[in-house]
């Protein structure tokens, strides 16, 4: 059974900060490049940022440099994003996604055809 359940969502100010978790029970998690992204209605879904199975490489979006963090802890098997200093246009549902080792390892980190495994999302609200 392959779950990816998203937690931390919410309504917050321009300025503010949420922390966003992602609980996966994704068979070789620790083996995985993780990742975020978000979507809008009526857009493409968007990446965000991902970290490889030893967090020695991550990776972003040019929109959230500097400002966005994702971390890891394989033995609890979670993935988080940090978010800071959030803009009115960071609003979007994000989704955790988890690499497939079938063909995962073909893709770079933010192709979404990359990630066999999708959480449900969490919705982030960022008012002006």
């Amino acid at each position: 059974q392959v779950a990816l359940v998203e937690s931390g969502g919410g309504l917050v100010q321009a300025g503010g900060s949420l922390r966003l978790s992602c609980a996966a029970s994704v068979r070789f998690f620790s083996s995985s490049t993780m990742a975020w992204f978000r979507q809008t209605p009526g857009k493409d879904r968007e990446f965000v940022a991902a970290i490889t199975w030893s967090g020695g490489g991550i990776y972003y979006a040019d929109s959230v440099k500097g400002r966005f963090a994702i971390s890891r802890d394989n033995a609890k098997s979670m993935v988080y994003l940090q978010m800071n200093s959030l803009l009115p246009e960071d609003t979007a549902v994000y989704f955790c996604a988890a690499e497939s080792l079938d063909y995962g390892p073909e893709y770079p980190p933010s192709q979404d055809a990359k990630y066999g495994y999708w959480g449900q999302g969490t919705q982030v609200t960022v008012s002006s």
